[in-house]
């Protein structure tokens, strides 16, 4: 090979690395969000910036990333993608397979600076930080820190859609504090480990979890433990999930008396921007509704 012919095809190399990670404007360029709830904190950061696409790569009802497998198509997704939003604190335990795959790709921790809740024995540190409002906040922070570091073009419109968000996300906080702020009655049952950082926020005792793993339904005796739990601590509030069926609460509830609530970690939902807004101001109603 001359060297005219090895320039043209060491030019064209470089041309193609670098139209991959940047992808053109006129093409579009993916932020891949890994699912649901990073996927609506993403959509608001960054509504409204030229040649942008969110993706969710998840489908919607989904719910929590417990043992979540990547698919052929999630490779192909991920491959298409120019930034991936990512939870982080553990929830998304494929993703040294994606970096792997993928080494190029840009990857925004949205639970970067957040200090995790210590699991029980074995158990990791809980990664549902979203649920709560306060830690909602400072992901849609790292959202956009991310994201204007990645596109400096932008980088202000980013944060303009971060502030706008987060004050609709502060004065739901601000609600929900008011309309928890009287209940006598904080011992609740909820379903699965979703919400340690949304009853921390919220000064909120969970007595007892339903169950550990997520479709792991639970045994005659963690049954009996938690009907135990309910009589001895007088607890008034059982709480099943949207995203699973609630044929287990539905036993303990017969056995207790207790009805059961509703209580949405915000894991799936509409496509909407506001979508996370809605599902805690019905969480507060169903708080309050249990707890009066």
């Amino acid at each position: 090979m001359n060297n005219a012919i090895r320039f043209c095809a060491v030019s064209l190399l470089v041309v193609s690395i670098l139209w991959a990670n940047e992808v053109p404007k006129k093409n579009g360029r993916i932020i891949l969000a890994s699912f649901y709830p990073m996927y609506i904190s993403t959509l608001n950061v960054a509504q409204g910036v030229p040649g942008l696409k969110v993706v969710n790569m998840t489908k919607p009802q989904t719910g929590c990333l417990h043992d979540y497998q990547l698919t052929p198509q999630d490779m192909k997704t991920l491959s298409t993608a120019w930034v991936f939003v990512v939870n982080g604190g553990g929830m998304e335990a494929f993703i040294d397979k994606a970096v792997k795959q993928q080494p190029m790709l840009k990857i925004i921790d949205a639970s970067k600076g957040i200090e995790l809740i210590k699991g029980d024995g074995e158990e990791g540190d809980n990664p549902h930080v979203w649920v709560s409002v306060s830690c909602a906040i400072l992901q849609v922070k790292n959202v956009a820190d991310g994201l204007a570091a990645a596109d400096t073009a932008n980088a202000a419109k980013y944060q303009a859609n971060a502030a706008a968000y987060i004050v609709k996300l502060e004065a739901l906080k601000t609600k929900m504090h008011k309309g928890l702020a009287n209940i006598v009655s904080r011992d609740i049952i909820t379903f699965h480990e979703a919400f340690p950082y949304f009853a921390k926020e919220f000064n909120l005792h969970i007595a007892a979890v339903i169950e550990r793993e997520p479709g792991s339904e639970p045994s005659a005796g963690e049954f009996a433990k938690t009907i135990k739990t309910i009589k001895s601590h007088n607890v008034k509030a059982l709480f099943a999930e949207p995203q699973y069926p609630a044929k287990a609460a539905q036993t303990i509830a017969r056995e207790t008396g207790l009805k059961v609530y509703t209580l949405d970690p915000a894991a799936s939902g509409p496509d909407s921007k506001d979508a996370y807004l809605r599902i805690m101001e019905s969480n507060l109603v169903q708080l309050q509704a249990a707890l009066k």
